[in-house]
């Protein structure tokens, strides 16, 4: 093998290591909720609520609530009456303490 061919070689492969190295972690390139429920969860058992976006990882908008008994997370419904109720109320709160 010649110097140059092997000297090429090696430049591409520690290009390659660098680019896996300097990928973000922790970024999921699928969705998170594979089974959403319906069932009303009173507001006052959720600790934290997430709303993830659609976007290229995943092609429906996510609503994950952690609850106070034991910090089970659950995927709601974004479509259910009562899930936009309580996001709204949360994001109201939420901007009347800033």
């Amino acid at each position: 093998m010649s110097s140059t061919l092997s000297l090429t070689l090696l430049l591409l492969l520690t290009g390659c290591t660098v680019l896996i190295h300097t990928a973000p972690l922790g970024v999921e390139l699928r969705c998170k909720c594979i089974k959403m429920i319906s069932d009303f969860i009173p507001p006052k058992q959720i600790t934290n609520l997430n709303i993830t976006p659609e976007g290229p990882h995943c092609t429906n908008i996510e609503v994950i609530v952690t609850l106070k008994n034991g910090g089970k997370e659950i995927c709601l419904n974004p479509e259910t009456k009562w899930v936009q109720v309580v996001i709204k109320r949360m994001l109201h709160r939420a901007n009347g303490k800033q």
